[in-house]
């Protein structure tokens, strides 16, 4: 849990969690507080600690109390001359402070509210070492001067000066190095950011290690991470708050978010190793991309679309999935301003049985939590019309530091009385049940908030009182102890076992995008967050008030202050209506007729009625995907003179067809490894070509504005098809329907009223729908049930069809130049599409969304692919592996001489027909 990371380093009793907030730790000294009574005088040791705001006493005896005295209550430092009595032994000298309050914490060594004493009060403290005395009094007078400042600003200044004056006095200490032979690439000063608190020090990395320094040695020397040992980074922006840029004049510009690096050493830990902040984006950029292409292990910088293709096809759970949003929107669990956000999923806390089967059981996720319950909302949309701008329907925030800790206060009740001034909350609003908790977001005023990840966890503390703290008693005279449960959880365990299940439910898997774009997508912002309403208070959005407009330095603080503690919107991710899960329910994974993809190796035709024949080719074809490295070239033909164009094979794998530029169709014996014949219909270049399901009818495409079918059995051209203004670029064929593109910018759909080619009457093509568009189709496919249709232009854009009707789904403009090849997943869900613009674009076809976008170090011509696995050709003449859940090339083939034009695969996927503007054909095949 992130609260333990920094404690892990130290078994020190003092944290900085007991300083105010914004507060910095500078110094500690070992020391001496004198006390004097009656009878005699005590001295107790422990370590003296000066801090920008207060002066802090750790004793080294547990019993005693650690004392904190803000500097603001004090009203005389001194430095106590040493003196010498009769017997000339020196009196050491000693630091007096005369203050109106002494706060108590840890008294007998437990956790528990602060105990203030306000009452004017001297307190004395020896150094161990006298020499030192005196600066140390002459640094406190000058925080103390800071801290009596009338202006809010004005201090701010003075301190970040005196920060700034110590951090350039020192640099990082290269003896920390772990080895001799390291080779540093560059330090800077930064701050580690933890929850709630910050620590300044040196930020070092070398060609082994990244290194922390703090500047006050706390929780330790020096923080090291192994650079071969870093799985994930992230830029960071760390909060809204305050950040002082330091310049020679010491101009101090507030309000600038704060540049951050966020370390990982774990691959699905939402815990970092490391959260620095950077005074300067220019050293937080040269870090980050050295640790980046430094690595050999660093992991591809994966984008929310990468993420979310993973999540859609099953390689990534619900809880994963929402972990990577949060990190990519700037969620941190180091900022309790910007904590990751999980929705509440189960909506019944009082049945005795979780019937995960019951939608009722379920939350509504395509709405906020303040607008479930429709007697609230309609009262808060009552008041926001009548407000005025900026309006807004929640006062307060989904996600924000309050909130987390009310989650966490007993695993982590140092943060919360950190963040109350040294108090817990009234018992009564405590979190004391979880039942309670969800109706009061229901039904409170002011209550919408969500979740945090641990309620999706293993680790069930944050729900039980382990450490017996006195968190309060109730008004029914109950203490407040563990978390009641709901009825269905025998305990806390149990409790978050079934949370989990219902996270990665049927119900919530195929809901969960709803969710995701009311926190992270298209409906965060503007008038799809009114209409869904989803609207919060204008600081919470990044943006949301112009604080450099805030003249007065004081009140800008004032509103950055309340911004951090008002909680934070995520960074959005998505402005387009985020694609649902593809769940099991909705996998329909329905093939096609195998008119173009027959595998002479395993026929349908020879396998029967088999039921579970679908299974056996479905499990062979993900086998082969996953071998498919070891593809390894056969055989090569140059069989064509100009470069091919298209590749079919007949539906027992003995006969393999292609066009090509140089106008003729060949027809290629796999058995006898041999060309057998050559048909010219015109002088100009065939696009395309497929083979027909009789296995007796090749049709070709023409750039002459033709269609022309070729008999296999008579050996001759037995029909012509003149459909287009312009090159035909390609077909495709789906029972008895033709789908002919053409640069004229138009699909043209054919219904064929024959089941045969006998004649030649062109009565036998009736033309049942043009679609339009706005530019030259250079390619169109179907998906595998032929209920879909995907066409892609000379200007970029892919557009899908629905056959049943003929309109258009969705029209997405997403490459800068021609669009080569589409094709639709096996499952129908997504397209994939390559251009001249050597980019590969996943879309979802549901939303139209662009959920993987890959630059390719050269133009893609051609492709086959499971949804998963990429095979293409490019222009260099090698076919690429791509694994599109990475974006990473996994294996370069060396094929053609020239650009791969054309790619043919089996059914099963074990057998590879390419063909090249080098005028080859090539055959593959899988090694075993």
């Amino acid at each position: 849990m992130a609260f333990f990371r920094a404690q892990e380093r130290t078994k020190e009793r003092f944290s900085l969690l007991l300083l105010d907030l914004e507060e910095y730790y500078f110094e500690q000294h070992t020391a001496y507080y004198v006390t004097s009574t009656l009878k005699k005088q005590r001295k107790i040791r422990g370590s003296f600690k000066i801090c920008s705001k207060s002066i802090i006493f750790d004793p080294e005896e547990l019993a005693e109390s650690i004392i904190k005295i803000p500097l603001r209550d004090c009203k005389k430092i001194e430095f106590v001359e040493e003196e010498k009595n009769p017997f000339n032994e020196p009196r050491q000298s000693a630091i007096s402070i005369l203050c109106k309050q002494v706060i108590y914490i840890k008294e007998s060594n437990v956790i528990a509210p602060y105990r203030n004493e306000r009452e004017e009060k001297t307190l004395t403290f020896q150094l161990e070492v006298w020499s030192k005395t005196e600066d140390v009094v002459q640094t406190l007078l000058q925080l103390h001067r800071a801290s009596c400042l009338e202006k809010l600003g004005d201090q701010t200044a003075m301190i970040a000066a005196n920060l700034q004056s110590r951090m350039a006095r020192s640099s990082f200490d290269k003896n920390c190095f772990q080895s001799v032979a390291e080779n540093p690439h560059m330090e800077c000063t930064v701050e580690m950011v933890m929850p709630l608190v910050c620590n300044p020090g040196h930020v070092c990395v070398t060609d082994k290690n990244l290194y922390f320094q703090p500047l006050n040695g706390y929780p330790e020397n020096v923080i090291q991470i192994e650079l071969h040992n870093v799985r994930r980074i992230y830029k960071r922006r760390h909060g809204l708050r305050p950040l002082f840029i330091w310049m020679s004049t010491w101009v101090h510009v507030f309000g600038l978010p704060a540049q951050g690096l966020e370390v990982f050493c774990s691959e699905n830990d939402f815990c970092s190793d490391i959260y620095l902040k950077f005074y300067n984006t220019a050293d937080r950029d040269e870090i980050y991309y050295y640790i980046a292409t430094f690595l050999e292990n660093h992991m591809t910088e994966h984008t929310a679309e990468s993420y979310m293709l993973q999540w859609q096809r099953g390689h990534l759970s619900n809880y994963q999935y929402l972990l990577h949003l949060n990190n990519l929107a700037d969620r941190s669990c180091n900022d309790l301003s910007q904590y990751p956000v999980f929705p509440w999923v189960i909506a019944d806390y009082t049945s005795p049985r979780l019937d995960m089967t019951n939608a009722a059981t379920f939350r509504d996720l395509s709405k906020p939590v303040g607008a479930l319950n429709k007697e609230r909302l309609d009262r808060l949309l009552a008041r926001y019309r009548g407000m005025p701008e900026p309006s807004f329907m929640y006062g307060s925030h989904y996600s924000s530091p309050g909130y987390v800790l009310f989650y966490l206060v007993r695993v982590a009740p140092e943060h919360m009385l950190c963040l109350q001034n040294g108090r817990y909350d009234h018992a009564d609003r405590m979190f004391n049940s979880i039942g309670e908790t969800w109706k009061n977001c229901l039904e409170g005023a002011t209550d919408f908030k969500e979740l945090i990840p641990e309620f999706y966890g293993t680790d069930p503390s944050f729900l039980e009182n382990r450490m017996s703290l006195d968190l309060g008693r109730r008004q029914n005279g109950s203490l407040v102890g563990d978390v009641v449960l709901p009825p269905w959880a025998t305990d806390s365990s149990d409790f978050l076992q079934k949370h989990k299940d219902a996270l990665e439910s049927q119900y919530v898997s195929e809901h969960l995008h709803e969710w995701i774009d009311l926190v992270f997508g298209f409906k965060q912002r503007g008038s799809e967050a009114v209409a869904a309403h989803n609207v919060f208070h204008p600081l919470t959005y990044e943006g949301g008030i112009d604080c450099d407009r805030i003249e007065d330095t004081d009140q800008r603080i004032a509103m950055l202050t309340q911004i951090l503690e008002f909680g934070q919107t995520p960074t959005q991710l998505f402005t387009s209506p985020h694609p649902q899960r593809i769940t099991p329910r909705f996998q329909n994974i329905t093939r096609s007729s195998s008119i173009n993809s027959p595998d002479a190796e395993l026929s349908p035709a020879s396998q029967g009625e088999d039921s579970s024949f679908e299974d056996l080719t479905e499990e062979s074809r993900k086998l082969a995907w996953a071998n498919m490295e070891s593809l390894k070239p056969v055989s090569s033909h140059k069989i064509h003179k100009e470069a091919v164009t298209g590749i079919a094979v007949s539906r027992d794998g003995s006969a393999v067809f292609s066009t090509s530029q140089d106008s003729t169709l060949k027809m290629f014996s796999k058995e006898l490894k041999e060309f057998q014949r050559s048909m010219s219909f015109c002088n100009m270049p065939l696009s395309s070509c497929l083979v027909l399901a009789d296995s007796k009818t090749v049709v070709c495409s023409s750039w002459d504005n033709n269609v022309y079918f070729y008999s296999i059995p008579y050996g001759r051209r037995q029909d012509t098809l003149m459909g287009h203004d312009d090159a035909v670029s390609k077909m495709c064929w789906f029972e008895n329907r033709l789908y002919t593109a053409s640069w004229d910018s138009t699909v043209k759909v054919w219904e064929c009223t024959s089941d045969s080619f006998s004649t030649h009457k062109r009565s036998q093509f009736n033309l049942l729908d043009e679609l339009e568009h706005d530019a030259g189709v250079n390619t169109v496919g179907l998906n595998p049930a032929g209920t879909l249709l995907v066409s892609g232009c000379k200007d970029g854009t892919v557009t899908i069809w629905d056959t049943s009707n003929y309109r258009t789904l969705q029209q997405i403009h997403c490459h800068s130049g021609t669009i080569h090849h589409t094709a639709f997943s096996p499952d129908s869900r997504h397209v994939l599409s390559v251009g001249a613009d050597s980019c590969m674009k996943v879309i979802d076809v549901q939303t139209g969304m662009v959920i993987s976008s890959v630059k390719a170090e050269e133009e893609q011509r051609c492709f086959c692919w499971d949804g998963n696995w990429v095979l293409c050709g490019g222009r260099s003449g090698d076919l690429l592996l791509w694994d599109l859940l990475t974006n990473t090339v996994t294996k370069r083939i060396p094929a053609h001489s020239g650009a791969v034009t054309a790619m043919w695969m089996s059914e099963l996927c074990t057998t590879v027909i390419t063909g090249g503007e080098d005028r080859q054909i090539i055959f593959w095949k899988l090694q075993s």
